[in-house]
């Protein structure tokens, strides 16, 4: 293997030899697109508010509102963030309120449904389970089945992006 695969290093040997063929060969890129092929259409700010919404009112219809959603160019995927979830704590009349907020990296923006719905799960499950322990990952698929199968893919593409430094979609 030439350089290492840093975002699949919790994966098989077997799996990360079969990417670095694929990369050897300049093929990663092409199996992507030909399983995700087009771009999801939430653009901005209040699409994406909109969207993470939904899934909240759907899945978390009991847990705590989400104040703010939003992409946000200052999350670096290199520190292996893709979204961030925050909650700040303030004092109003001798009661403490949460706000959570749900930053995306902008680079989510444009790449697959799948990729945004993977990231938009992940945390709004932080919502209710803090750590990412057995209980918030039973609750990411709960909210999406092929939870494991995003993230993997979305490992993917970022390990494509740094090989050919080109964006997909």
């Amino acid at each position: 293997m030439t350089a290492p695969l840093k975002y699949l290093g919790a994966y098989s040997d077997d799996t990360r030899h079969q990417v670095q063929a694929l990369l050897n060969q300049n093929r990663l890129g092409e199996v992507l697109k030909k399983r995700y092929p087009k771009a999801h259409d939430v653009r901005n700010d209040r699409a994406l508010y909109d969207y993470v919404q939904d899934l909240r009112d759907e899945f978390l219809r009991n847990a705590a509102p989400i104040d703010k959603v939003l992409f946000d160019s200052k999350i670096h995927v290199i520190n292996h963030a893709l979204g961030l979830h925050t909650s700040i704590s303030r004092i109003q009349g001798g009661k403490l309120k949460a706000k959570h907020e749900i930053r995306v990296a902008t680079m989510f923006r444009e790449c697959p449904i799948e990729f945004l719905r993977m990231i938009a799960v992940h945390e709004l499950a932080h919502v209710k389970e803090k750590q990412h322990d057995k209980a918030f990952y039973k609750l990411c698929t709960y909210m999406e089945p092929h939870y494991h199968q995003y993230e993997f893919d979305v490992r993917l593409y970022l390990t494509e992006l740094e090989h050919s430094g080109q964006r997909l979609w």
